[in-house]
């Protein structure tokens, strides 16, 4: 892993303020109303999405290794709050879910900052791409559904994904007509801004449509539900529930591990090759440092977002000035035009929410990975299926169950290649029907098993190189190792005992290719002197050679 101290950067372009001014302000005009919006789908009063993109921008800001990551709330995160919260806080109680939120938010900076020090940045490559895929499917699956009864004027209990589907549909009669139209103008503009304009203040123009009609036609006294009273000024200090940590750190590392994953995965998409790498470790500690202060200013758990970043990227943005000036149309959203968000209708939120959840969804990325590998295509599926099944949260365990499983998978099952060699060169290459005039050798089993040899495929290895030796009878079998990068102690063992027993059996086995640390291993084995020079090549070809020499016959 790379040290964590701050590498010094290539110098910004000229002018490089005024495109990170410009970028901040694009990019709250997009951050600011969906903060908001991933608020309620936390079950949270709108100022905490405020709050989340004040604090924790401004830290991560200074102590992360992108240039142009936009650190606030996501749409992954807020769901996974909102469900954590609701264990805690079934009654829904605004001043215990304040307590409640900044409790969670700390412990999820708490378990990054300790992941940071341990150094375990090589955790956010724990959930596969396919898996991730699906589980954000998922994940997106059970937001729109979440936000569909606000865009209805609908209300209805919550009893897991498929139960609710029912519930909607048998709810839709008793629609507010209103309601519907106000979500609809919203969609209308928002979908088409974002065709039009790509990374356009759509969230702002549908934010403040919304707020300009509510209080024209008085949507509130028309049975429009709004946002209400929401606190002007900066947040006051809160301090987490010690009572309540035990219930919430489950869900705390579930929502660390979700919040580095996207922070990575963003971080690394928009990173400029001009620019330092990102830095795992250290993106840890600024994630957590980042969580943590939020935490003590009412702000949700929070991490990197891919569509944001987007923004800022395509604004210019060229370092995190960018972010500061994000979080300074925060704090001026907070201290002057909190009385007017307070009449956003709750359908906009949702429309908003909905349309930058809509993206979670990726049928085309699903069809992708089934046209290149069916098995991870399964692994989608299952990550998908957790997460409407057993829930957002319990989602993250079977996404991380199905990548280990399908892990697993692979390493207990390597290939063995039989190799043959080109006509004319010294070029080995596996046995294939589009090859049949590649060279054989009387007598010689060529054989190269791939991948780290351990107690997961010993056995695996052993059955197959058995069934090709019953199948080609050699006098002598060559192991090409060199595509093995080490041999654990079990897999040693039984390539010792299938020596021993080829010898009995009157057969010879070589070894060709070792790299110097499997050289290693076999020499303090005692294999190494067992074989002797005789039997240990430095690659495949020179061992051909000494086989041919010895036979005395020509290849055919």
């Amino acid at each position: 892993m790379p040290a964590t101290h701050l590498t010094a950067s290539p110098e910004p372009r000229a002018g490089g303020l005024r495109f990170d001014i410009v970028a901040g302000l694009t990019a709250a005009a997009v951050v600011l109303p969906k903060s908001m919006a991933y608020a309620t789908v936390a079950g949270l009063p709108v100022a905490i999405g405020l709050y989340t993109a004040f604090v924790p921008m401004i830290t991560y800001a200074l102590l992360g290794t992108s240039r142009v990551l936009s650190f606030s709330s996501t749409t992954t995160l807020a769901i996974l709050t909102g469900t954590q919260l609701a264990l805690v806080v079934p009654d829904g109680d605004p001043a215990k879910l304040v307590t409640a939120v900044a409790t969670l938010t700390a412990l999820t900076g708490l378990v990054l900052i300790l992941a940071s020090l341990f150094r375990l940045g090589f955790v956010a490559n724990f959930i596969s791409n396919p898996v991730l895929t699906g589980f954000k499917a998922g994940i997106g699956l059970v937001i729109v559904l979440d936000q569909l009864p606000k865009l209805l004027g609908i209300h209805f209990a919550k009893q897991g994904f498929f139960v609710d589907i029912l519930s909607l549909l048998h709810q839709i009669p008793e629609a507010s007509l209103i309601t519907v139209m106000v979500a609809a103008a919203t969609l209308l503009v928002l979908i088409g801004m974002e065709r039009l304009w790509p990374h356009s203040p759509a969230p702002l123009v549908a934010v403040g449509g919304g707020i300009a009609i509510s209080w024209i036609a008085n949507l509130d006294g028309q049975g429009v539900a709004i946002v209400g009273l929401i606190p002007q000024g900066f947040p006051s200090l809160s301090w987490p529930d010690l009572a309540l940590v035990q219930q919430l750190l489950p869900g705390a590392l579930g929502i660390a591990l979700m919040s580095f994953t996207e922070s990575i995965a963003a971080g690394r998409a928009f990173a400029d090759a001009a620019e330092p790498p990102i830095n795992a470790n250290r993106e840890l500690l600024a994630s957590g440092v980042a969580n943590v202060g939020g935490a003590l200013f009412s702000a949700m758990p929070a991490g990197g977002g891919t569509s944001q970043t987007a923004v800022v990227r395509a604004a210019g943005g060229q370092s995190q000035k960018a972010s500061l000036v994000t979080a300074g149309a925060a704090i001026a959203t907070m201290l002057f035009l909190a009385p007017l968000l307070g009449l956003l209708p709750h359908a906009t939120l949702a429309a908003v929410v909905i349309v930058y959840s809509v993206g979670l969804i990726q049928p085309a990325e699903f069809l992708a990975i089934r046209q290149v590998r069916t098995m991870e295509f399964r692994w989608a599926v299952a990550a998908c299926l957790g997460v409407l099944i057993f829930g957002t949260l319990q989602g993250i365990l079977v996404a991380i169950i199905v990548s280990l499983i399908g892990l697993a998978s692979q390493a207990a099952h390597p290939r063995v290649y039989v190799l043959r060699r080109k006509p004319g060169t010294d070029v080995l290459r596996p046995r294939s029907p589009e090859h049949p005039d590649d060279e054989t050798f009387d007598g010689l089993l060529i054989l190269r098993p791939e991948g780290r040899l351990f107690f997961v495929n010993a056995q695996s290895v052993a059955d197959q190189i058995k069934v090709l030796m019953e199948q080609h009878q050699p006098k002598v079998l060559l192991l090409d190792l060199s595509g093995v990068f080490d041999i654990e102690y079990s897999a040693l063992q039984m390539l010792i005992e299938g020596e021993q027993l080829a010898s009995r059996r009157g057969k010879s086995l070589w070894l060709a290719g070792l790299n110097p640390d499997v050289l290693d291993i076999v020499r303090h084995a005692g294999l190494a002197e067992r074989l002797g020079r005789q039997r240990m090549f430095f690659n495949a070809g020179e061992a051909i050679e000494r086989y041919l020499a010895n036979a005395n016959e020509p290849a055919h």
